[in-house]
């Protein structure tokens, strides 16, 4: 029985690795992110200092694509841990948001840059 019960304890984890990895889950945080909820959030907690694309405390590193390719911000990853751990004059909002959301925030900041915030 014990025998059992551990082949399909490791059955079952390989079989989860192998979708995660398969569906991408790992390389792409934002894979599922909704960036309707990523607008939502950014309007109430990022707007302040990010009007649309600008930066009302340090101008040079705004939201556009270029700005973000120029400070290495053009992907999810690092956008994702500048919000979540803050840097300089921008705070951290790793108690105020679900990981969820920060996801969801990177990826509307990423499709915005994309399409110059139209």
């Amino acid at each position: 029985m014990k025998k059992k019960l551990t082949f399909l304890i490791l059955t079952l984890s390989v079989a989860l690795a192998i979708l995660i990895f398969d569906q991408g889950l790992l390389d792409n945080p934002t894979l599922a992110a909704n960036t309707a909820n990523g607008a939502k959030i950014f309007k109430l907690h990022c707007m302040v200092c990010h009007l649309k694309e600008r930066n009302m405390i340090i101008p040079g590193k705004d939201l556009t694509q270029e700005a973000l390719a120029a400070n290495e911000m053009d992907n999810s990853e690092a956008i994702i841990a500048q919000v979540t751990n803050g840097k300089n004059a921008m705070p951290s909002f790793r108690a105020r948001l679900r990981r969820e959301d920060i996801q969801d925030v990177a990826a509307y900041v990423l499709e915005q840059a994309a399409n110059d915030w139209k």
